[in-house]
């Protein structure tokens, strides 16, 4: 059961790759080598697909729900990052367990689990919407750390760490408005000082640029 936990919280580089800023995020990835994937290669993929829809899927129906600009410009970043990994999924031609399936609907049980959870308590509150997107962005920075652990192809390993990248934003993002709206969050994936490291650290300019 996912549990939103409630403390009072201190308030905390990607890879080498290809000189191709203005690109766009395929012809970045095409760029690299098609290596051979391992099995946790290969599940990885699957699992940050869906990860990465569950978080537009929420940010999309909060916004909805409350019409701030957070979850909108955020909405968008994350539909870039599913388009990444995509990609990712089409250079490797494995299909697409998430096509034509709705929003809010998930293959993975315990994903499903936890969007309906989420979007419940987000459902709430203008303050538990933004400890929602903190709680996602917290599991995405976990789960893609692991990842990487798991990962050496360089089309990967470029992908993850921009996802990262953009996630440590994100929850920078989230952490801001739960302060200023005299909330607090207390890490619930990563490690506490993690996340003091990161909230207490600038934020990221990324790699990839979306082209017009």
């Amino acid at each position: 059961i996912l549990t939103i936990v409630f403390y009072s919280a201190i308030t905390m580089s990607c890879d080498k790759h290809p000189n191709t800023q203005g690109d766009t995020i395929q012809n970045q990835i095409a760029a690299f080598p098609k290596e051979t994937l391992s099995g946790k290669e290969f599940n990885g993929l699957l699992k940050m697909r869906e990860e990465e829809k569950l978080a537009y899927d929420v940010y999309t129906a909060l916004n909805l729900k409350w019409n701030v600009m957070i979850f909108n410009n955020i909405k968008s970043s994350e539909q870039r990052h599913t388009e990444a990994v995509l990609s990712l999924l089409s250079k490797y031609n494995i299909e697409d367990s998430a096509a034509n399936i709705g929003a809010g609907v998930f293959t993975d049980t315990s994903l499903q689990r936890i969007y309906n959870q989420l979007l419940s308590i987000g459902n709430i509150s203008h303050l538990d919407a933004m400890t929602v997107g903190a709680t996602i962005e917290d599991l995405d920075i976990y789960d893609l750390q692991k990842l990487l652990l798991d990962s050496d192809n360089q089309d990967l390993t470029f992908v993850y760490n921009n996802l990262l990248k953009g996630s440590r934003n994100h929850m920078r993002a989230f952490y801001g408005q739960i302060i200023s709206n005299g909330g607090t969050y207390r890490a619930q994936y990563i490690t506490q000082q993690e996340l003091e490291e990161i909230v207490n650290s600038p934020k990221e300019t990324g790699a990839w640029r979306k082209q017009k």
